[in-house]
């Protein structure tokens, strides 16, 4: 099948020469995609399947292309494995960068700083994931482990692995922090007694539950701001 390059395209119209002569910012999302893959299909330029790839139903522009699927972009015509690895590494790529900007101002006593710390990276998981952060008695982080992944909930989640990795690494404090695939932040009864399980639990082996944030699309929950973490 013969396909449509860079080379083919006018030369005002090429995304690459755009951004030699005005830097990559003046690139449109669906040029900036055009450079990444480089070719397009027959009868169609890279900018135009970029085009069309940004508007998928799910994905509907870059902020989507965490949730399409290899499998779901090898659908789309022109598009084989090496295009849909190099188009979800970009994806991930964009998400790591986010997290390692908000981890420069991340401050473990502001919900906020945390739940941009974690925003790009859990926004768009298709299963709830419950991360906690390991702090000593300054707030600085000691470890960050992701501890539980599928139903995060009070009967399943053990508060006995959390502790373990806390007393193994000296923690004193710590963060939760868990995704809602809905989209929705706010905190489910589920929540809210597994929260209390390892508040009272921490309150024995005098390591201090700061807060649980919950991170839904472009939104947080924070215990700690609403007055619920210890409340009977």
């Amino acid at each position: 099948m013969s396909t449509t390059t860079m080379k083919e395209l006018y030369k005002e119209e090429r995304p690459y020469e755009k951004c030699v002569k005005a830097g990559a910012a003046a690139l449109s999302d669906a040029e900036l995609l055009a450079v990444v893959m480089r070719t397009g299909t027959r009868g169609e330029n890279a900018c135009q399947l970029a085009g069309r790839i940004l508007s998928l139903p799910g994905c509907e522009g870059l902020k989507g292309l965490n949730r399409i699927s290899m499998e779901r972009l090898m659908d789309v015509r022109g598009i084989g494995q090496v295009k849909a690895v190099q188009l979800k590494c970009v994806a991930e790529l964009a998400a790591r960068m986010a997290k390692a900007k908000a981890a420069e101002r991340l401050a473990f006593d502001t919900p906020e700083t945390i739940a941009d710390y974690f925003m790009e990276e859990l926004r768009y998981a298709e299963q709830e994931q419950l991360h906690v952060l390991f702090l000593n008695t300054r707030n600085k982080l000691l470890k960050e482990k992701l501890m539980f992944q599928g139903t995060v909930n009070a009967s399943l989640v053990s508060p006995r692995e959390i502790f373990m990795e806390a007393l193994e690494c000296r923690a004193v404090r710590m963060v939760l922090v868990h995704n809602h695939p809905s989209g929705d932040a706010a905190p489910s009864p589920e929540d809210i007694r597994m929260t209390r399980r390892i508040y009272k639990a921490g309150e024995m082996l005098g390591i201090q539950l700061l807060d649980h944030i919950i991170i839904g699309d472009h939104c947080y929950s924070s215990f700690q701001e609403r007055g619920i973490l210890s409340e009977e």
